[in-house]
């Protein structure tokens, strides 16, 4: 429920379906081909009135959720407030159900539900465009969570073409024990790729087939994630967690986005069910969640 005078923005996790990796730039980027997938798990933020800008959290592992400054959300509000000449005063609650630090940008989640919360409740009515480039500011998986559906990210990720679905696909995210910082992910694919000549990111015809005729086949048959190998480097037991989505039935598997959250596209819901539920019985993760894609983008939720 909205508090009295408050907006609530919901805005979902994402799966990245294909992350082809550049060479590292000279600004310590990458250039990336990153398809994007919005899922059905989703953070709440919630802005209301304030003498001053505060955070506060609850959820799961609510309390690895940076409450200052350093938090997107936060981040957004200032950003926000500063483009229109106004005091960032604002009480921003966060109700987190995307896995903190799990590479399905949930961080970058609360900054786009923030970034729009905001702009509701202080009446800017900022464009889409402006709201864009104030995401691609914050980082460069934000602005997909505004946008949600399906993506191509281009540059480091910010670069946002949209792209057709033509059908739901099934997933199981199975979360494990603590995170991964996705700058020490791409510090490790840069380890492990000296003296590797990399090509130039580009987004895979196949896949992007896949995801416009809704043939979750063909989608299996194309999922790739050039950082994870990087993430197995740094968390080898994320194997076992792959190898048992395999043995439940899974058609394909991947580590998401950095990890360590891993993702199991299953044929159906039935199947997802069953994929989710021998995750949890393997012991090889912390928990494993069902979802949908694709899922809408950031949403300004009617008030109660």
């Amino acid at each position: 429920m909205t508090p009295s005078g408050g907006v609530t923005v919901r805005v979902p996790a994402k799966v990245n379906v294909q992350l082809a990796v550049g060479a590292a730039r000279p600004d310590g980027f990458h250039d990336l081909a990153n398809v994007f997938l919005a899922v059905s798990l989703y953070d709440e933020v919630t802005a209301t009135p304030a003498d001053e800008l505060t955070i506060t959290c609850e959820g799961p592992d609510a309390d690895k959720v940076p409450l200052d400054r350093t938090n997107l959300a936060a981040r957004a509000a200032e950003l926000l407030a500063a483009r229109h000449g106004i005091s960032p005063d604002v009480h921003l609650h966060i109700a987190k159900d995307i896995p903190v630090a799990g590479g399905m940008a949930g961080g970058s989640a609360d900054g786009a539900g923030a970034l729009l919360a905001c702009d509701a409740l202080w009446g800017l009515n900022s464009s889409r465009a402006d709201l864009l480039e104030i995401c691609a500011e914050l980082g460069s998986d934000v602005p997909f969570s505004l946008v949600g559906g399906a993506a191509l990210g281009t540059g480091r990720g910010e670069k946002l073409t949209e792209l057709p679905v033509g059908g739901a696909f099934h997933w199981v995210f199975a979360v494990a024990d603590g995170g991964l910082s996705t700058p020490t992910v791409f510090a490790e694919f840069d380890r492990l790729a000296e003296g590797v000549e990399i090509p130039d990111p580009t987004a895979s015809p196949a896949l992007l087939d896949a995801l416009r005729t809704g043939d979750t086949t063909a989608l299996a048959a194309a999922l790739t994630n050039d950082l994870q190998p990087a993430a197995l480097s740094l968390r080898p037991p994320l194997a076992a967690t792959l190898a048992a989505g395999t043995d439940a039935g899974a058609l394909a598997t991947l580590v998401s986005g950095s990890g360590p959250t891993t993702a199991f596209l299953a044929k159906d819901a039935e199947s997802a069910e069953a994929v989710a539920a021998a995750l949890i019985a393997s012991g090889t993760c912390r928990t494993a969640r069902v979802a949908t894609s694709p899922a809408p983008g950031a949403t300004v939720l009617p008030s109660a």
